[in-house]
């Protein structure tokens, strides 16, 4: 049986080339690439093995390709706004995106827009599922990271509001990234932040396990397959190894080299923003805004290729290559269908406001609610509100961290 085939998946911010090139990352080849257009930061997967997604960089629309069909764009995923990030389960079944303050959550088998989820305060910066797909986590510029039970949010009815099952609120800075373990419920989970903290979490209890205190903001972190070391890029170019097995043990350190055997690898010349590591955890990929992507040999830190793009790198991952990636003449077992942009009416929703419940009428039942004319009129009055309100909002949060930073 031949050995899987793993690849590296990157992109950038120019997109002059291509949105996402793939390569075999021993030898630097390029096996394939997919045009049109280029994907934002944290907002790259695939879906169920067949399709690659990627959310367009300040735009309202998500692109679709399947994996075989590398030069053919399949389909835009209309939005209701910019999406900053974007994840699939990893069977294949849901896919989510944070839009602003709210995570939207959609069906893959209808296109159905199942709910929106209203708990950040701030944009979300990263949304990531566990390997199991029973749960996935959320980290915002409100500095919280939400866990939330799949199977709990699609039980969702009129009583209660969809809740998180964990709120993790120990960041006092923007949650830059999130790492998922091995493990389902049972999985560890990394969680960066501009805090200059790396901080580790035990899913299964949602107790915080250990906080590592770096000189710099942390804007990328990931963990081995085997969960022996925690790999955090900064925003100083360097990505820092962290060794999760040296006593004694401490739920707070700072991170020292050489004493507890971390590492430091040096060759970046600016943040940072991807890790990822091989299946062997002989190899560790890093993007950066310096506009490369790195291979590093982990044992030795040394590095054995670049790769030049054409932009600040936002997205670049080791995955294993499906079976029909490379085949052109395969297809899809599943079409996907047209993805709504809104929530049936037999569907319900958090309030802007935070734990009400609120139906979405569709069109033609407006007439049910009387004046069709006076409720437009009304339903755009309280829009423009609430936008005040949460400008309000944004401008009170950044006055406070300006406040709190410059008093450091």
């Amino acid at each position: 049986m031949a050995a899987a085939l793993e690849v590296v998946l990157s992109c950038d911010a120019g997109g002059s080339l291509w949105n996402c090139n793939v390569w075999e990352p021993r030898s630097g080849t390029t096996l394939s690439s997919y045009r049109g257009g280029n994907t934002s930061a944290r907002a790259l997967c695939t879906l169920a093995g067949e399709y690659l997604l990627g959310a367009q960089l300040g735009k309202n629309y998500i692109s679709v390709w399947e994996l075989q069909r590398k030069d053919q764009l399949q389909q835009k995923i209309i939005c209701p706004g910019v999406v900053t990030c974007l994840a699939a389960s990893p069977n294949g079944l849901h896919i989510t995106a944070g839009i602003g303050e709210s995570i939207y959550l959609w069906e893959v088998s209808t296109g159905n827009l199942l709910l929106t989820l209203n708990r950040h305060f701030q944009d979300l910066t990263c949304i990531r599922f566990t390997d199991d797909s029973s749960h996935f986590i959320s980290g915002g510029k409100d500095n919280l990271v939400l866990v939330w039970s799949l199977c709990s949010v699609l039980q969702v009815s009129f009583a209660c509001a969809p809740e998180p099952r964990y709120v993790w609120s120990r960041h006092t800075l923007p949650v830059t990234d999130i790492h998922c373990g091995i493990g389902g419920p049972l999985s560890r989970v990394a969680t960066a932040s501009l805090d200059q903290t790396v901080k580790l979490w035990e899913l299964s209890c949602g107790e915080l396990l250990m906080s590592v205190l770096f000189d710099v903001g942390i804007m990328s972190v990931t963990l081995d397959p085997c969960e022996y070391y925690l790999f955090c890029g900064g925003n100083d170019g360097s990505v820092y190894q962290v060794n999760l097995f040296t006593g004694p043990v401490q739920r707070e350190k700072n991170f020292q080299t050489d004493k507890d055997g971390s590492q430091i690898f040096k060759g970046h010349r600016n943040q940072v923003t991807c890790l990822s590591v091989s299946m062997d955890g002989t190899l560790l990929i890093s993007g950066s805004h310096d506009e490369t992507v790195r291979l590093w040999d982990i044992q030795s830190k040394q590095c054995l290729r670049t790769i030049n793009h054409k932009g600040p790198v936002t997205n670049a991952f080791l995955m294993v290559a499906s079976a029909n990636m490379f085949n052109p003449d395969s297809r899809p077992s599943v079409s996907l269908p047209k993805f709504s942009r809104h929530v049936h009416s037999s569907e319900i929703t958090e309030n802007e406001e935070g734990g009400a419940i609120t139906l979405r009428l569709q069109h033609e039942k407006k007439h049910v609610l009387g004046d069709g004319e006076n409720t437009k009129i009304r339903v755009a009055e309280l829009e423009d509100e609430v936008k005040t309100l949460k400008k309000i909002n944004r401008d009170l949060y950044d006055f406070s961290v300006q406040v709190l930073t410059s008093h450091k």
